[in-house]
């Protein structure tokens, strides 16, 4: 039976994957995916630029959040609507009246307001400002937690190198499947199906018959891809079986109304326990940022939560001692037209828009680029998505020079020859 099946999955690559993939969850008798358990890799021997960073917590915001109420605030009424501009605990930073609580730790952030982009869609948008690069039919490119690990190697034994919040799938682009982040839907949900579908005597014979299977498929069609379920299928059970998981159980953790108890509060929390236990890239995606309409109730559905948020994640990771080592990222697809509609919402905006950073060497209370006097044009500084990647990958010190190949030879690197802002670290 075992060689029916080999032959079966030979007739194509495609059929090869499929099988691969229907077996691991098949034979195993559970529901946890198996592409973010990693081999420990060697990491690479170049180092890249003088940031401090170890881990990266990168909030975006989907959607596009408007600059002028936030990061932009201007003088003029006549694109502010009835949103002001409010003082910080630093000057020049300056930011929208909602964030009430973040302007109370101005002098940890930097802001950044000449953003912009030719991607006026969500979709490209987001893609250019998760990967560096313009999205292409032909070939789909890793976010920064797989590119990293491909560069700087696997960290930990078991738990995953990088995890995306607020999303329920994943994928390392062109990069070996078992890059995948861990996708985490619901912060306060844990790791979903990581029970074990049959008792223990069961599983672990299903994991010998696994083995077996894969390395006949290995042995006879010369083919890799099968090797990153082989493999993982040990540390898988170890996974199942160890205290690492209790990292994703947010109910014990005393801080959780501190954070606030939607989604990107809770998302945040999630994401400094998981730098505490050692993951470097941690992405925490927040939607509901595309304000077409009545912008104002938008805005107030939206910068308070992640006012909360991100001012006590700045603060907690700075009481911990974790904030020097720890880059923490705001980005969004694109900015808010400065002209407010006749819905009385702002529309898509790429020209000009805001991004922040603090911790990981980032230099706190400074405004890197500006905007003319209505938010329209971008007057200094310019940055485009992949010099804003490439500044984070300089501040995690990831070789932005060094190239890898997709497996169809194509030449990558780290945010697309972006050019990192290396004057934002201190």
């Amino acid at each position: 039976m075992i060689h029916q099946l080999i032959d079966l999955a030979g007739k194509s690559q495609i059929n090869r994957r499929r099988f691969m993939e229907h077996t691991a969850k098949s034979t195993l008798g559970v529901g946890l995916g198996l592409p973010f358990l990693n081999a420990p890799r060697k990491a690479n021997a170049q180092e890249g630029g003088g940031g401090k960073a170890k881990s990266l917590i990168y909030i975006y915001l989907s959607g596009g959040m408007s600059h002028l109420d936030t990061f932009d605030p201007k003088t003029s009424d006549s694109v502010m609507g009835s949103s002001t501009r409010i003082d910080t605990n630093a000057d020049p930073v300056k930011l929208g009246n909602h964030f009430e609580n973040l302007a109370k730790h101005g002098d940890k952030i930097a802001v950044i307001n000449s953003m912009f982009s030719t991607n006026g869609a969500h979709e490209q948008g987001q893609y250019i400002m998760r990967t560096g690069y313009n999205k292409r039919s032909t070939i789909v490119h890793p976010t920064m937690g797989p590119f990293a690990e491909e560069l700087l190697g696997h960290r930990g034994e078991i738990l995953p190198d990088s995890v995306v919040v607020g999303q329920s799938t994943s994928n390392a682009g062109y990069l070996d499947p078992s890059l995948s982040p861990l996708p985490i839907a619901d912060p306060t949900g844990g790791v979903p199906n990581t029970n074990l579908l049959t008792d223990e005597e069961r599983f672990s014979r299903r994991m010998e018959i696994a083995q077996s299977l894969g390395q006949k498929f290995v042995e006879k069609f010369k083919y890799n891809g099968p090797k990153s379920y082989v493999e993982y299928y040990d540390q898988a059970t170890t996974l199942l079986k160890s205290d690492e998981l209790s990292v994703f159980d947010l109910s014990g953790e005393s801080m959780r109304e501190q954070y606030g108890m939607g989604r990107l509060g809770q998302g945040c929390l999630l994401a400094r326990r998981l730098v505490e236990n050692g993951v470097r890239v941690i992405e925490v995606v927040s939607g509901g940022w595309d304000m077409h309409l009545n912008v104002d109730t938008a805005l107030q559905a939206r910068v308070p939560e992640l006012d909360q948020a991100l001012s006590t994640l700045l603060q907690d990771l700075s009481e911990r001692g974790l904030l020097e080592s720890t880059m923490v990222a705001v980005g969004t697809e694109f900015g808010r037209t400065p002209n407010i509609n006749m819905n009385s919402g702002r529309d898509h905006y790429p020209a000009a828009y805001s991004s922040m950073l603090a911790g990981g060497g980032i230099k706190g209370g400074q405004v890197y680029g500006s905007t003319d006097k209505y938010g329209k044009k971008v007057a200094s500084d310019p940055m485009r998505p992949e010099d804003f990647l490439a500044t984070i990958g300089y501040g995690l010190g990831v070789p932005l020079e060094q190239t890898i190949y997709s497996p169809s030879r194509r030449p990558f690197t780290f945010a697309n020859d972006g050019k990192p802002a290396t004057k934002l670290f201190a």
